[in-house]
């Protein structure tokens, strides 16, 4: 089973896919946060979203996308155009034909850590220990791209075939 993980934006993309083998072993097989440029037109950067995402499904194969539900913030502007980025993620996704399935922050943090309480530091501490990392410095969102992966084979792994 291969995941394509995403913790969602339009300025920053955490992107990931993670696969899993045999019973008990995930497997890292690409990670990055993908960025657009502030200079561009808000719609070119969705573009530019949807492109990544569709190249990344083509070279990639995953078996479904798993991505990070929208965390109500105070600013709403951010939130509608975060919420837009999803949009065009969840279209690539389903016009490749792989099932979509969301997590929320919680849902993510106890698959993760054990715990619905845990912050952004717990999460980033307990990713290496869950999955193999190759030695490049990775950013944040990348972490919760593969925390949004991992969460998404705890919850539907036994539902999917294995590879």
């Amino acid at each position: 089973m291969r995941i394509l993980g995403i913790d969602p934006g339009y300025d920053r993309v955490g992107i990931s896919i993670v696969e899993k083998v045999g019973k008990n072993k995930e497997v890292l097989i690409f990670s990055e946060c993908f960025q657009t440029s502030s200079k561009d037109s808000f719609y070119t950067r969705l573009s530019q979203v949807g492109e990544k995402v569709s190249k990344i499904i083509k070279k990639y194969s995953p078996d479904s996308l798993a991505i990070e539900s929208l965390f109500i913030t105070k600013n709403q502007k951010t939130a509608m155009r975060v919420s837009e980025a999803r949009g065009v993620i969840m279209y690539e996704a389903v016009k490749a034909g792989l099932p979509v399935f969301e997590y929320t922050p919680l849902q993510i943090k106890v698959a993760v850590t054990g715990h619905g309480s845990s912050d952004k530091a717990q999460i980033i501490k307990m990713i290496p220990l869950l999955i193999k990392l190759p030695d490049k410095k990775a950013h944040d969102d990348e972490y919760d791209a593969i925390a949004v992966a991992l969460t998404c084979i705890a919850h539907e792994g036994k539902s999917f075939p294995q590879k």
